[in-house]
């Protein structure tokens, strides 16, 4: 288990608090996930997690054992994906494997073996002869996890890494998280991306301005939200009569391509819903349900302004 205690860490000479008392915990063996605007301090927390750096308060800890920019054994139990490419981009795949390998005690046939063992897990097995610069983003990502993975890491931690990749290689990349869970890895993955974290995690921590304002199963965030389901009306079935005849039923909202209705306690009941709608003229045909998503969460939480 992983946990992590009270940590906060600040910049600027402490006028900058990236990561402002955070507390949770890392079961083994599940798929976690920090979700959280650019800057939110995701970043600084995997930092802190993997051991570059010390936090002012509070501690890390792996089964009960600290994590400290000493303990360089403990280190060896994670892998870090980061969210740069951290390559050489002039040498080939095998190269810089080779390289990383050696930075943890690798060698011989051993470390063929490893090699051999994550070029055919990455799907790169053929083109661990070329060099890195001219791969794609999505190779670049793949030999990325690659390296994480040489030592045989117990926990992966990744920083964003789909950044920038095509949706086939963002599937790939899922598919390898998926099947190294399944063999026992535990697995920390900070994402931006709504679908990424839907598809991917168990149990899920919202981060914003460097703090955690709310964590659980995906089902937990969404009952967080008072309004679970919001009825979408075609553009086409409205006319300016029409949203006032029903302005009674609750909040209006106008969208691109529809208005937004989140219905009042009179009309909870769908069937009410709808039967008032067709003696408004408003036929089903223009109407949908929506069920709230972790973006309605995300958003209700964390505010709809835009982000520098």
């Amino acid at each position: 288990m992983i946990e992590i205690n009270d940590v906060s860490k600040t910049y600027a000479k402490g006028s900058v608090k990236a990561v402002d008392n955070i507390s949770v915990e890392i079961r083994n063996g599940e798929i976690f996930g920090f979700l959280g605007p650019n800057g939110a301090g995701k970043t600084t927390l995997i930092n802190t997690i993997i051991g570059y750096l010390e936090p002012e308060l509070g501690n890390v800890s792996i089964d009960g054992e600290d994590i400290t920019i000493e303990n360089t054994q403990l280190r060896k139990k994670i892998g870090y994906v980061p969210q740069e490419i951290a390559l050489y981009l002039e040498l080939t795949a095998y190269q810089n494997l080779k390289i990383f390998g050696s930075i943890f005690d690798l060698k011989g046939n051993e470390l063929e073996k490893k090699i051999n063992e994550v070029m055919e897990l990455v799907q790169l097995t053929d083109r661990k002869k070329d060099k890195v610069k001219d791969f794609s983003g999505g190779m670049k990502r793949r030999i990325n996890l690659a390296v994480s993975l040489l030592h045989n890491p117990d926990i992966i931690l990744c920083d964003e890494p789909t950044v920038g990749v095509d949706p086939q290689s963002r599937n790939a990349i899922f598919e390898m998280l998926h099947d190294l869970n399944k063999k026992g890895k535990t697995i920390l993955y900070t994402t931006h991306y709504m679908e990424e974290a839907e598809r991917l995690c168990s149990r899920l921590a919202i981060i914003d301005n460097g703090k955690i304002i709310a964590q659980g199963t995906l089902v937990d965030l969404i009952n967080m939200l008072e309004q679970k389901e919001t009825i979408k009306i075609q553009k086409t079935a409205f006319t300016q009569d029409k949203i006032s005849a029903i302005s009674d039923m609750g909040i209006i909202s106008e969208h691109d391509f529809y208005y937004e209705l989140i219905v009042n306690d009179k009309y909870k009941q769908h069937s009410k819903t709808f039967i008032r709608l067709e003696d408004e003229g408003i036929h089903n045909e223009f109407v949908q349900v929506s069920r709230a998503t972790l973006e309605d969460v995300f958003l209700n939480l964390t505010g709809r302004s835009l982000r520098d």
